[in-house]
């Protein structure tokens, strides 16, 4: 259904879409600004080193986010394929993490098990949320003032689902946290009286670091997302502080999947370069883990 009209009672919306679009604007910006900072490490420690599903993960993530930060600008437009695009992404950040933590466990069933389970269930429900939302909404082609837009309402029917998601989103990365958390400390304790434990300390010292930086992105999202959930003015008002929340929430959501999710890749294989820099590091390393029987893989399959 298209809407035509030039009632000035449009303009607060016209504004508000506008104001949004500026956010969208910084938030592709951040990621292609990132993209330029970090492609020299790109080349070196990903085109040219040995293919692997991390590195057909870090391109996917990497180069689909530059383009689900650019179609973001016309998220009104173009919101079928973005939440297609999110989940999709959303999914491969959380492939990285099963295999970070599979391999800190030192390759360990139980662990495989669990997280492939969790995964497999969060993201099937994901899906159908996504199915619902797209079988239960209802667009509007506008045309206000000259503006194009488009506008989508929900029913009450699937209104909950959003709020399912985010839970669920939630008790997945508490669970990789503690998971990461609790094999770190394992580690530091088994590690405590060798006289080399420096050099896998930090390495698993990069692993906690680059995870705790991406869960903490993570909150920062989720905080965002809860106060406009609880607040009726927030959710449905085109107000300036609707706008300024929203946009906020909008470039967190970015920099969280499309920044510091590929740093969780990009940041073990700069430390595992540094290694190979010094082969006499590598090597009492390698020593170091098979005599004590602790793993830390930190080439390409992290």
């Amino acid at each position: 259904m298209t809407v035509v009209s030039n009632d000035p009672t449009w303009w607060p919306t016209i504004n508000a879409y506008r104001f949004s679009s500026y956010f969208f604007l910084a938030a592709f910006v951040g990621v292609m600004y990132d993209w330029a900072l970090t492609f020299g490490q790109e080349v070196e420690l990903v085109w040219r080193q040995r293919w692997s599903l991390m590195t057909v993960l870090y391109l996917s993530v990497r180069y689909l986010g530059i383009v689900y930060a650019a179609l973001n600008m016309l998220s009104w437009i173009m919101f079928i394929v973005l939440d297609w695009v999110f989940v999709l992404m959303l999914s491969m950040l959380w492939v990285i993490i099963i295999t970070r933590l599979h391999a800190m466990y030192q390759g360990s069933r139980n662990i495989l098990i669990l997280l492939i389970v969790a995964f497999l269930a969060i993201n099937i429900f994901d899906g159908v949320a996504v199915v619902m939302t797209m079988l239960h909404s209802s667009e509007e082609e506008l045309i206000l003032s000259g503006t194009y837009q488009c506008s989508v309402a929900d029913t009450e029917d699937v209104s909950h689902l959003g709020s399912v998601c985010w839970i669920l989103n939630t008790v997945w990365e508490v669970l990789t946290l503690c998971l990461t958390l609790w094999i770190a400390v394992q580690h530091f304790r088994e590690l405590r009286q060798h006289s080399a434990r420096g050099i896998i300390k930090d390495c698993l010292t990069v692993l906690i670091q680059t995870h705790v930086l991406y869960f903490a992105s993570f909150v920062a999202v989720s905080c965002f997302e809860l106060i406009i959930d609880l607040s009726p003015t927030l959710s449905t008002g085109y107000s300036l502080d609707a706008q300024i929340y929203s946009g906020f929430l909008a470039i967190l959501e970015v920099v969280q999947m499309f920044v510091l999710g590929p740093r969780l890749i990009l940041g073990v294989r700069e430390y595992h370069a540094k290694l190979v820099a010094n082969s006499d590091v590598v090597t009492g390393m390698t020593s170091i883990s098979f005599q004590q029987r602790v793993h830390i893989s930190t080439g390409n399959s992290v």
